[in-house]
């Protein structure tokens, strides 16, 4: 399927109009082995105010993690996944209004967090472990993300993976992902696209990815982007995991300019805050900002400043 993307993203009871803003979701690891050193573990607590302090931050959507993604770290047994993540669900949507997002490739997984309550599944594993998730979210109407990856999750590749054209088998592989998705019922409109930053491609493919985002936009679905804190951010900057918050920033300004309808990350303020700024730039109607009988220093009421020729609203 080729065109434009779906005007809006339904997720259960939730829908997300697209094209205005774009939306941010918090990560949130239920682990105490991620890369960039953020897990709150088995504590419940810590998590449940992460997801709280998340909103505040300005985030839309939290995305629940109970496995590392690293391939150097053993894969979970599900049952105790499934048990931790649904746990969090519950909690983060009692105390919360975020939309809920279960980050996990494994079936068992995600239907624990749907029926917990969670909106969203994200499957980094690009429904290559199975095709589990996709069942779970056609049976309930959950959105779901399909992720590029190279490798079966917790798989890392041989050897260095060779691409003829980057981008155009990125897309072919998230085309024919999202056709077998549809196979299985899930609607174009809770189906999202990930190009998989950092997912088979070396440092400078996964700049190319984000250089080219635009082209994603063939697939006809919206994109969400992961590149927060990431190996290649530490490779243009020299900086340490904890450190690459503000150069993360600049990935999701380029991300937004480039197409994105979400952005993942673990600083929200700061990328909710570069997002504002880029979608008033990017997405926002010329008159959007216009002058006003109430904004300053166009106000008739304003307080004049005196020797001068201007107003103090």
């Amino acid at each position: 399927m080729s065109g434009d993307p779906p005007r809006f993203l339904r997720a259960r009871d939730r829908v997300l109009p697209l094209g205005r803003k774009t939306y941010m979701m918090a990560i949130l690891n239920l682990t105490s082995d991620s890369f960039s050193g953020d897990g709150v573990g088995a504590d419940l607590d810590a998590a449940v105010r992460r997801a709280v302090q998340a909103q505040a931050d300005g985030a839309d959507i939290v995305d629940i993690g109970g496995e590392s993604a690293r391939a150097d770290v053993p894969v979970r047994d599900a049952g105790d996944e499934a048990a931790q993540v649904a746990a969090a669900v519950e909690r983060v949507l009692a105390e919360t209004d975020l939309v809920v997002s279960a980050d996990t490739y494994k079936g068992v997984v995600a239907e624990a967090a749907v029926q917990a309550g969670a909106h969203m599944i994200n499957d980094i594993g690009g429904l290559l472990h199975d095709t589990a998730t996709a069942e779970v979210a056609a049976r309930y109407g959950a959105a779901l993300v399909i992720n590029y990856t190279l490798e079966r999750p917790k798989v890392r590749p041989a050897t260095p993976p060779q691409y003829d054209d980057l981008i155009a088998q990125h897309i072919a592989f998230l085309r024919e992902q999202a056709s077998l998705a549809r196979t299985l019922g899930v609607a174009d409109e809770s189906l999202i696209i990930d190009p998989g930053i950092a997912f088979g491609k070396s440092h400078a493919e996964d700049i190319e990815v984000v250089r080219r985002l635009g082209e994603f936009q063939e697939v006809g679905l919206p994109v969400l982007v992961a590149a927060s804190r990431k190996h290649f951010v530490g490779s243009a900057t020299g900086l340490n995991a904890s450190e690459r918050d503000e150069a993360t920033a600049a990935v999701t300004a380029l991300a937004i300019a480039g197409g994105a309808d979400f952005v993942r990350v673990h600083d929200v303020l700061g990328n909710a805050r570069a997002g504002a700024m880029t979608d008033a730039i990017v997405r926002g109607r010329v008159d959007d900002l216009a002058p006003t009988s109430e904004s300053w220093p166009w106000a008739a009421t304003a307080e004049r400043v005196p020797g001068t020729t201007i107003s103090r609203g």
